[in-house]
């Protein structure tokens, strides 16, 4: 009798992966779909994982919940510990308030964009680092340049 193993690429898609094929097909869809997926309906949230001692923690899940919806994005962390969550948030969403949540810790967030920018990528980045929380607007752009540039 014949063994079935594992079927090629029917493996689960995780980490660093999984966070950049789903922003890579949200881009891909921008190319040829409505305003629906143009920069003005996505907020990225990324962001590392460390322990107390600045080691990456690798394979954590983390999930991103939109408080008036409860609807909920998935992603895990890489190797490095860097996630990356990519939200359908429109011009509406401004000050809307989301919960960030990667294993056992929690993080709020309160999205923040100008409406009126429909150019540049709208999103923030929340570090987990031992049991701190510090969420860095002002680094996102550079770590998802850096992100993509990989």
């Amino acid at each position: 009798m014949t063994q079935v193993g594992t079927l090629p690429y029917t493996e689960p898609v995780t980490g660093k992966r999984a966070g950049l094929l789903a922003f890579l097909f949200v881009l891909l869809l921008a190319s040829d779909a409505v305003a629906e997926h143009e920069v003005y309906y996505r907020y990225t949230v990324l962001g590392y994982l460390k322990d107390a001692r600045g080691n990456a923690r690798a394979g954590v899940p983390v999930e991103l919940v939109r408080e008036k919806t409860g609807f909920t994005y998935l992603g895990e962390s890489d190797r490095s510990g860097l996630f990356v969550i990519v939200a359908r948030l429109g011009d509406e969403s401004a000050g809307e308030r989301l919960a960030l949540r990667a294993g056992a810790q929690t993080a709020a967030i309160t999205v923040r964009f100008d409406p009126q920018n429909r150019t540049q990528e709208r999103g923030t980045r929340v570090d987990f680092i031992g049991s701190r929380t510090m969420e860095r607007p002002t680094w996102f752009l550079a770590t998802l340049k850096r992100f993509i540039a990989e």
